[in-house]
């Protein structure tokens, strides 16, 4: 490669939201004339590349025995093998989706980690920018400076005063607290010993206890709108930089009219690119929004030809969420943290059916600050859904506060903000007399 700044992105395997949220900021870090590669994980092969990004490619699992099993119909299976335990309550999720979640990060991360220290010894970039909830290893063990991206709810980063992550507990009723981190401990201290003593075993250091990602010495980012986030004590903010949302530019142009012609309320649903996969709910969900009869633009996934739209409705199975939102009235989704950004950029009321992991926070923190109404979402009243959609479309007092949030949001864009922070750092770092030597930062 050139002799130029270089950045290495790495994004969570298989996940879109930490994609989009990183991509974003590569899209700054490149008008800067600085270099941005992407470590894929190969379910993602070509989707940095045709967004301009130069690309290499890890797995982070071994490839099914038949190449049917891959894909989307892989995922699609695991949420319908899942879906019952997302009926649970989110204290039983800690043992039937969240521990089985953190295990299975923990092999990838294992599996992933002598490829992705191979990218890394032949990309050689100046700065390392990491989006995924659990560690990758090999980032912190190379000895070269590295930025933590947060683009999911930032419980993650724990605070006696605040719900414990993945509770989906309000701020207001600290009730079932201690027995949710008590169960939460229970489940996850003998995983978190064996994922430690992998990780430092491979140069990496030490995880903070029940953590299972570093932040780092250099830079830390997290991606949550001013007017949802929690209070934090005076020092937070001397670690961590908050982002208001991090929407990403290019996506193709996209008119409600130029599909759905007619006047009135736009409603946009998405249930995310895991929610989508459990098509029976989304089907529910679809055809009972069809009942109020307003223009509707779904996004339906990849099993898109298992769902039926009802009239008035026009879908596609991947839709350009940025340039959909502005022409929308109201948001129905899963909780999912860059579709609630993005929904919050363009100033929406929501509606939120949480599935989980950080969902539930999301959707509860909605709730509390009345940016919208969280859901049961598998067992949700039909009517009482319908009243909901009409109720939020009907408050102008809500839409022009929520007008008045996005409005703020989108004068001081996050990802300029994030892939400023990014390039500044990276050019501070190629400047200086011994170049590549990690000088790691406490602050930012």
């Amino acid at each position: 490669m050139p002799d130029d700044v270089r950045v290495l992105f790495v994004p969570g395997a298989a996940a879109w939201g930490p994609y989009n949220a990183l991509r974003a900021m590569a899209e700054v870090v490149r008008d800067r004339g600085q270099r941005p590669v992407f470590a894929m994980d190969g379910s993602f092969r070509g989707v940095a590349a045709a967004h301009g990004f130069d690309e290499e490619m890890y797995d982070a699992s071994p490839p099914p025995a038949d190449p049917a099993e891959a894909g989307p119909e892989m995922w699609a299976a695991w949420v319908r093998e899942n879906a019952v335990h997302f009926r649970g309550t989110t204290l039983e999720q800690l043992s039937t989706v969240i521990r089985p979640q953190w295990a299975e990060l923990a092999r990838a991360a294992e599996y992933a980690h002598p490829r992705l220290r191979a990218i890394i010894d032949e990309v050689r970039p100046d700065l390392i920018v990491v989006d995924d909830v659990g560690a990758d290893p090999s980032v912190a063990a190379s000895g070269i400076p590295w930025v933590r991206s947060i683009s999911a709810n930032p419980l993650e980063l724990t605070d006696p005063e605040l719900p414990p992550a993945f509770s989906g507990y309000p701020l207001h009723d600290r009730s079932g607290w201690d027995a949710f981190r008590a169960q939460y401990a229970a489940l996850h201290t003998g995983l978190h010993a064996e994922f430690d003593a992998y990780c430092t075993a491979q140069g990496a250091p030490p995880l903070e206890p029940l953590r299972f990602s570093y932040d780092s010495p250099w830079l830390n980012l997290y991606t949550y709108p001013s007017a949802l986030d929690y209070p934090r004590p005076a020092q937070f903010a001397q670690r961590w930089h908050r982002l208001d949302t991090v929407v990403r530019t290019g996506e193709r142009r996209f008119r409600v009219a130029d599909h759905l012609p007619g006047t009135g309320p736009v409603i946009y649903l998405s249930l995310g690119s895991l929610g989508s996969l459990d098509t029976r709910l989304l089907q529910h969900v679809v055809d009972v929004v069809a009942r109020t009869g307003h223009r509707t633009v779904v996004s339906m996934g990849p099993c898109h030809h298992e769902v039926t739209l009802g009239p008035n409705m026009y879908g596609e199975p991947f839709l350009p969420q940025p340039s959909v939102l502005p022409d929308c009235d109201l948001l129905i989704t899963h909780g999912g943290s860059n579709t609630l950004g993005e929904g919050v950029a363009a100033g929406l009321p929501m509606i939120v059916l949480p599935l989980f992991r950080d969902q539930y926070d999301n959707a509860q923190r909605v709730a509390d600050l009345g940016f919208g109404v969280r859901t049961d979402t598998y067992g949700f009243d039909p009517d009482v859904l319908v009243d909901t959609v009409e109720d939020l479309l009907a408050d102008d007092d809500r839409r022009q506060r929520l007008a008045e949030v996005g409005e703020n949001i989108r004068r001081a864009p996050g990802r300029e903000t994030g892939g400023t922070l990014i390039a500044d750092l990276a050019a501070s770092l190629t400047a200086a007399p011994a170049r590549g030597v990690a000088i790691p930062r406490t602050g930012t």
